[in-house]
């Protein structure tokens, strides 16, 4: 009888964790509104975002809550003020080198909340990343290419945050998340810009901007690919929240 639910335990946590790969695909976002031929083969073949959307004059923030959390453990940045997370940066620590980002609250009060507590939590530990566009994006955040994944990952990949298109500008540097063509849907995935892409505004939630590390992302960003599989991936040894460096301090690029 053990083995049996021993089994049956193993088979369900299979199925997630599928799952959750599956999602992947999914949460990506084209690089054009009219890609061409090339470009169109290396997006995402399964439903992906609209980027062709015009961006909204004035775009409707839900600086709310989310509503589904009430029984997930609490998690450090939960209380925190738009004042205090203003003052937190995370430092992307790969096998290559490390990636600085600057955190964005005033635009994206609970994309950041989000982000800060996956990376305090150690969610974003060993994680990969997992797609690559040319001269587009680099795209993190898939829990699913963590080398130790639990049951508390794999519900944590699944929470959704509000959207928040704001003010900031889908420009080189900006760190946003990536979801699937529903809105509302945003779990874990990032993306950071290495070319302006105007037709993601409105749409897309950006949250952060890179400070130091762009060298980084670009040679990331230009890795050989498989479609916009990383043939060798890049690997984040761990996310580090910590405060930023006062403002003037020279930081290294």
């Amino acid at each position: 009888m053990r083995f049996v639910k021993a089994l049956a335990v193993s088979l369900l946590f299979y199925t997630l964790v599928s799952n959750l790969s599956l999602q992947a695909q999914t949460a990506t976002p084209s690089p054009s509104p009219q890609p061409s031929p090339a470009t169109a083969a290396s997006a995402s073949p399964s439903p992906a975002p609209s980027p062709n959307a015009s961006p909204s004059p004035s775009p409707q923030k839900a600086n709310r809550r989310p509503q589904d959390n009430s029984g997930s453990p609490a998690e450090p940045f939960d209380q925190a003020t738009v004042e205090r997370m203003a003052g937190q940066c995370v430092t992307l620590e790969t096998e290559r080198g490390s990636i600085l980002l600057e955190m964005l609250p005033e635009a994206a009060p609970e994309t950041v909340r989000n982000f800060l507590n996956l990376s305090a939590t150690g969610a974003f530990d060993t994680t990969t990343f997992s797609r690559v566009v040319p001269d587009f994006v680099v795209q993190g955040g898939n829990l699913s290419t963590r080398q130790n994944i639990s049951m508390e990952h794999v519900r944590r990949s699944r929470r959704t945050i509000p959207d928040e298109p704001s003010y900031i500008r889908h420009l080189r540097g900006i760190v946003s998340m990536a979801r699937p063509e529903q809105a509302n849907s945003a779990t874990t995935h990032f993306f950071i810009l290495v070319s302006d892409s105007p037709h993601l505004d409105g749409t897309f939630t950006a949250f952060a901007r890179v400070l130091a590390g762009m060298e980084l992302v670009d040679r990331i960003n230009h890795e050989p690919v498989n479609g916009d599989k990383p043939a060798n991936p890049v690997r984040l040894t761990r996310a580090v929240v910590a405060a930023c460096p006062p403002k003037g301090v020279p930081v290294n690029k």
